[in-house]
């Protein structure tokens, strides 16, 4: 009886456990510790309109000092944010942080590029920060 009760009582805390964690992973993937933006925010409002700016000017190359400009501003921004969500405990895995890093990675290759003016090379380097978001939102994004 007295065993029975004890695994019983072993199983509510571990449920428990595995309930506080996974709510913590949630949350980080939500928010950080102590700054106001939610990530979502920070994705709609600075990761995505960057990228996709960024993609429009490649696909067509840019064909102005201006527009180069404006790829490489695209392009620096989307290394920041490489930075962003990894700060503030933010980061939840190891895929988040490998994510983090390729769009690292690829956002400062294309940078290296626009500011060469080599569109080939901007196009791979954004490939590669591209492909850093779809492995990121298989895994975290409901």
């Amino acid at each position: 009886m007295v065993k029975s009760r004890l695994t019983a009582v072993c199983l509510i805390a571990l449920a428990f456990g595995v309930s506080s964690l996974l709510t913590s992973v949630d949350a980080k993937i939500t928010k950080g510790d102590t700054r106001a933006a939610q990530t979502k925010y920070l994705m709609r409002g600075i990761v995505k309109p960057n990228c996709g700016g960024l993609g429009g000017l490649l696909k067509e190359g840019p064909k102005t000092d201006e527009e180069w400009d404006t790829a490489a501003c695209y392009a620096s921004c989307l290394s920041e944010m490489g930075h962003a969500l990894m700060d503030d405990k933010r980061c939840p895995d190891g895929v988040w942080a490998g994510a983090c890093k390729s769009l690292r990675e690829g956002s400062d290759a294309a940078l290296a590029a626009i500011e060469k003016k080599d569109l080939d090379g901007a196009n791979a380097g954004f490939k590669t920060a591209a492909s850093s978001c779809a492995a990121c939102h298989k895994a975290h994004k409901k």
